[in-house]
C-alpha cells in the first residue's frame, strides 16, 4: 500500500559512504548542507522542504542514525538523477542499529526490517517518538527539530 504524507514523520536517507567522506571537515556536532541521491519512486512526491530527516549509515561499520536534520529542497519532478537537499546535524553519539533493533517501539521500522529497501525510507510518528527519546536536547535544537 502506498505511503501517504501523514504516515511519514521523518525521512530516512541511507548512505554507505563513511560520513567523513561525504563533505570536507564535517565532524561530530557540526552541520552540513548535503545533496543526497535517492531512488526515483512515488515517495519523492511526498518529500517537502522542512520535513524532518535522518541520515542512516548502512553496512557493517557502525550502522545506524548518524545525523538528523531537515529537507531544504525537495527532489525535482522528473529529474533523471533525483536527489534531496538536506541540512544535517552530525550526532556526537550515533544511534546504533543494534540498540534500535532492541527497542520494540522502533524495531519494525522499514530501514531495520528491509535494509536494502527504498531510499528514502521513513519513520512513522510512533517510531520517530522512540528515536527522539534517544537524542539529546542539544542535538534536537541543532537539527532544527525543537
Amino acid at each position: 500500500m502506498p505511503l501517504r504524507a501523514d504516515d511519514v514523520a521523518a525521512w530516512v536517507l541511507k548512505t554507505r559512504t563513511p560520513l567523513d567522506d561525504l563533505t570536507d571537515g564535517w565532524r561530530n556536532g557540526d552541520r552540513a548542507d548535503l545533496r543526497r541521491c535517492v531512488h526515483p519512486t512515488y515517495r519523492l512526491d511526498l518529500v517537502q522542504p522542512g520535513d524532518r530527516c535522518l541520515l542512516w549509515l548502512s553496512g557493517r561499520q557502525a550502522p545506524g542514525v548518524h545525523a538528523v536534520g531537515v529537507v531544504t529542497e525537495a527532489p525535482v519532478d522528473g529529474d533523471p538523477d533525483p536527489a534531496v537537499h538536506v541540512r544535517l546535524h552530525r550526532l556526537a553519539e550515533p544511534l546504533a542499529r543494534a540498540d534500535l533493533l532492541a527497542d520494540p517501539a522502533v524495531a519494525d521500522a522499514e530501514v531495520l526490517r528491509a535494509p536494502f529497501g527504498s531510499n528514502p525510507s521513513y519513520l512513522t510518528p510512533a517510531q520517530l517518538r522512540a528515536v527522539l527519546e534517544r537524542l539529546a536536547a542539544a542535538d534536537l535544537r541543532a537539527a532544527g527539530w525543537s
